[in-house]
């Protein structure tokens, strides 16, 4: 498994569903389609492990897929992945399978939302949007897997480590107007995004959560981009009527075409997408 992650990882195959053409991974999807209790759980680092803990604490779920989805810009050993789904399987309680892992994504879906048209967007919006795209297309990525093994017509639900504040340091990327985006475009689709440590700002309740010291930001791939919206001195000052014009005007647009196409069963022609999204704002 160790070998097929880090190619994953290394090479980034194009395609949010590519994996349904590993004929051993389509039928495990087969088999967990419909299945009551199942959920989708974000893997990352630090707060993805605990927000699967907190939400296996609330109960109603009996088995968790872990997910990883590349982005254009992270770096760092793949082990730390492998790590973090070690700990969330050390500290399950027990009642919870703990499924095999998915990898996957799509680098032309976080171009389309996050790099050839940066430009553009900081000229429209005054502030650099980068890590709202990149957030927003982490949780558009697995709205068809959620789908496909969704029953009664919704989806799967997806486990996702957000916070609104981390010891009172704000991070552009899950202030609360993000996060009720995210979790609005995944209810369009009838999956739900639960955001079970979204309140939690102390970082010393998430480590309680976790039962182990996991320093925030520590082992975990890092991001080339990480911080980017902050000034000199660290804070993260942004115009909310901005924030909010660039996701409903631009980034839940495209993401919206976006995922429609992958449950349409096509392969989206992503940038063009962005193209035309953003050629139908005012000048």
């Amino acid at each position: 498994m160790q070998q097929s992650w880090e190619r994953l990882f290394r090479d980034k195959p194009e395609g949010m569903m590519r994996f349904k053409d590993d004929p051993q991974a389509s039928a495990g999807l087969e088999r967990l389609a419909g299945r009551p209790g199942l959920a989708i759980v974000e893997l990352a680092g630090r707060d993805s492990v605990a927000a699967a803990l907190a939400a296996a604490g609330r109960g109603g779920l009996e088995a968790f897929l872990p997910t990883y989805v590349y982005t254009g810009s992270e770096y760092g050993p793949f082990s730390w992945v492998e790590e973090a789904l070690k700990r969330l399987a050390a500290r399950l309680p027990a009642g919870i399978e703990l499924l095999p892992p998915l990898v996957f994504g799509s680098p032309g879906f976080w171009r389309a939302l996050n790099g050839r048209l940066l430009g553009e967007l900081n000229r429209r919006y005054g502030f650099p949007t980068v890590c709202l795209g990149c957030h927003l297309y982490l949780h558009a990525a697995r709205i068809p897997l959620a789908r496909a093994l969704g029953q009664g017509g919704q989806g799967a639900p997806i486990i996702s480590g957000e916070r609104e504040s981390h010891d009172g340091k704000l991070k552009l990327n899950q202030v609360a107007p993000a996060l009720e985006a995210y979790a609005a475009l995944c209810a369009e689709f009838g999956v739900e995004l639960m955001l079970p440590i979204r309140r939690e700002a102390s970082g010393r309740r998430i480590q309680e959560i976790l039962g182990l010291a996991w320093p925030e930001g520590g082992e975990q791939l890092g991001c080339v981009l990480s911080g980017n919206y902050r000034d000199m001195a660290g804070g993260a000052p942004h115009d909310p009527a901005a924030l909010e014009a660039y996701l409903q005007e631009f980034a839940l647009p495209v993401a919206r075409e976006v995922v429609a196409e992958y449950l349409a069963g096509n392969e989206p022609p992503h940038l063009d997408i962005a193209l035309e999204v953003m050629g139908r704002l005012t000048p």
